[in-house]
């Protein structure tokens, strides 16, 4: 076409000038501005959906949590219900219930014994705590402060009285504390009802999962969905094992140190232990505390140092061995999820957070695998026949 002649193959142009295709100006466009742009929309439509699933995820928590604890437990007992269920004379309802029976009647008997290990250690702590507050009372009465016994007495009265003047708001936090403990217990009641039948009927239930799924691409998300469980069964298995050696060298040391209260702070630590990284280590804060009072600062050390001796066996031996193989994470990417969980959640958030990044990537790497086994030969009770 030449310039001002004003017909070309691009139809006539009134100024005379060579129109422009939008390929030529895309063209013109630096790569990397290219790149970005792309990245960017992508990124904002994925910060968006994810916005809005926190959102709805918050508005129904009460029902995705006992959803998501109920999914955790059936990694943990379905092994259980399937060996009971390879005898003839078992049915698989039988297994079931035999299970679930079993996991809370362990469940109330440990909570049981930890009642009982507190009640009976609490008289010599109340002791030791006593001694230890004339100590801190007569120190501060020779220290620069010049506090007399009468004082320090008068402290603890005082305090009394300011608690006796927020009876109200007493009362007030107490009714807000018994609508906790009721939401709680109809959460607890919700995730055994799930837990039931996710190991009844956990086969059927995936199968009508899958039946939303397009038939092209159904066995793909069937191996993707089965390897994922036997993520989920292999860290709850590996994480059970790590928090069971945190807890009992815990509690030999806590024994050997002369601790009171042994039993339910080592039990605490194995509950807490289900948070890797940190989550032994922060409640043996609590040992240290009570260490601190009721022996001295001497023994409150000797705890510091059984800590540290948990962390590195955890951290250098425990985690490589048994969670190296159960999940392939970064440390990272399993510190950032426990603490973004446990801000938007709490606890429950930190305890949910790696074995959700686990089960998320496990699916992942199936998803993209060029060439997918048969869903058949993958065992989701079996994690070794789900490797990638």
């Amino acid at each position: 076409m030449v310039a001002g002649s004003g017909v070309g193959s691009d139809g006539p142009v009134g100024n005379g000038l060579v129109p422009i295709t939008s390929e030529e100006v895309l063209g013109r466009v630096p790569v990397g501005l290219r790149v970005a742009a792309a990245i960017g929309w992508r990124l904002v439509v994925v910060l968006i959906t994810v916005a809005a699933l926190g959102w709805v995820i918050s508005r129904v928590q009460f029902i995705v949590i006992p959803v998501a604890v109920a999914v955790l437990l059936a990694a943990l007992l379905a092994p259980a219900v399937r060996l009971l269920s390879r005898f003839r004379w078992v049915p698989r309802a039988l297994a079931t219930a035999v299970v679930v029976v079993g996991g809370l009647a362990v469940l109330g008997g440990v909570l049981y014994g930890l009642v009982v290990a507190f009640l009976t250690g609490l008289p010599a702590l109340q002791a030791q705590l006593g001694q230890s507050f004339s100590q801190i009372r007569d120190w501060l009465a020779r220290s620069p402060l010049h506090l007399s016994v009468p004082q320090l007495n008068n402290l603890g009265a005082s305090i009394v009285h300011a608690l006796g003047s927020s009876q109200a708001a007493m009362t007030s936090g107490a009714l807000g504390v018994a609508s906790t403990v009721g939401e709680v217990a109809a959460s607890v009641l919700l995730a055994i009802f799930t837990l039931i039948f996710f190991l009844y009927d956990g086969a059927r239930i995936w199968q009508f999962l899958l039946r939303g799924i397009p038939q092209k691409a159904r066995d793909r998300v069937n191996v993707a969905g089965r390897r994922a469980f036997a993520a989920l069964v292999s860290y709850t298995r590996a994480v059970t094992l790590v928090a069971a050696t945190d807890a009992l060298v815990v509690g030999f040391g806590l024994w050997a140190i002369g601790v009171p209260l042994v039993v339910p702070l080592a039990v605490l630590v194995f509950f807490g232990a289900f948070i890797p990284f940190v989550g032994a280590l922060v409640t043996g804060v609590i040992a240290v505390l009570i260490a601190l009072v009721a022996k001295g600062l001497l023994a409150a050390v000797w705890v510091v140092m059984v800590l540290i001796l948990v962390g590195e066996l955890e951290g250098h031996v425990l985690q490589p061995l048994l969670l190296g193989r159960a999940v392939r994470l970064h440390p990272l990417a399993v510190v950032l999820p426990v603490a973004t969980g446990f801000l938007l959640i709490g606890v429950i958030g930190a305890l949910l957070a790696v074995p959700v990044v686990a089960v998320v990537d496990a699916g992942i790497r199936s998803l993209y695998q060029p060439h997918p086994p048969n869903p058949n030969t993958v065992d989701p009770l079996n994690p070794h026949s789900a490797r990638t």
